[in-house]
Order: structure tokens, then C-alpha cells, then sequence
């Protein structure tokens, strides 16, 4: 499990670096990482390609199916109400997630998606993983541009 947190926050520091938001992810199907992903909104001018959705899509091309649920999805911040939405539909296994995000974040802050009734399908949520390095990388991220 670590291993795969690093992974994801390797794809953060790489998004930091490229002057986005360092916020890094890898989808996981047995054991291995078929997927990475880190936030690419400037560089695309889109505010859907969040490192969740970017690493969804590409795990349902590499396995060619829109379904992954044999998979689980480690990212370093707690997802937003529109990639827990994603992982909801892409019928993601499991959640690990690093940081909280008590003011955006939707896993269990905010709307808490995974609970509400029109929820279709709720992951297994692990959070707190690598969170101190998350946070302090999103700390001086921001830091940075103040």
C-alpha cells in the first residue's frame, strides 16, 4: 500500500513542478499499477482533468472497460464531489486517499457523496495515508504563490 502512495505522490510533485495543483493518483488491479495520473487543468485548459479523472480514463482505456471493479484508487487529497462522483461510476474497489480536504473535498467532508442515497455504488475508504506529505506539499505549494 505505501508503495502505491508514493507512486501517486511522485505524480503530484511532477504536477507541482508543471505548476499545477500537486495532486497525484494511480489506480491499482492486482497488485499493479496501471495507471497514473497527476492534475493537468492549466496545461489542458480543462477543469475536469483532475488527477482522478485523468487516471480513470486511463485505466478504462489500458483495461479496456469502463468498469474497474477489481481496482482501487490511491490519490493524495481527499476526491472532490465531481471525482467522487467518477469513482462511484467507474465502480472503483477501493479508496486510499492522503490528505483531508475539509473545505473541497466530498469522501468525508462536504456533501460526503459516497453516503447519500443517490449514490450508486460507495468504494471501501481508507484515508490518512501519507497525509503529512500530502498536506505539506499542498502548503508549500501554495505558500509559494502567495
Amino acid at each position: 500500500m505505501a508503495g502505491f502512495m508514493e507512486a501517486a505522490l511522485e505524480e503530484a510533485q511532477a504536477a507541482g513542478a508543471r505548476g499545477e495543483v500537486p495532486i497525484g493518483a494511480v489506480v491499482v488491479c492486482d497488485e499493479v499499477i496501471v495507471a497514473r495520473a497527476g492534475n493537468r487543468t492549466l496545461e489542458m485548459k480543462d477543469p475536469t482533468a483532475h488527477a482522478e479523472i485523468l487516471v480513470i480514463r486511463q485505466a478504462c482505456t489500458s483495461l479496456g472497460n469502463e468498469r474497474l471493479t477489481d481496482c482501487d484508487l490511491y490519490v493524495t487529497l481527499e476526491p472532490c464531489p465531481m471525482c467522487a462522483a467518477a469513482i462511484s461510476y467507474a465502480r472503483i474497489r477501493r479508496l486510499y486517499y492522503g490528505a483531508e480536504d475539509p473545505k473541497g473535498g466530498a469522501v468525508e467532508h462536504g456533501v460526503r457523496f459516497f453516503g447519500d442515497p443517490s449514490c450508486h455504488h460507495a468504494p471501501d475508504v481508507y484515508s490518512g495515508l501519507a497525509a503529512g506529505q500530502a498536506s505539506q506539499m499542498l502548503r508549500d505549494f501554495f505558500a509559494a504563490r502567495r
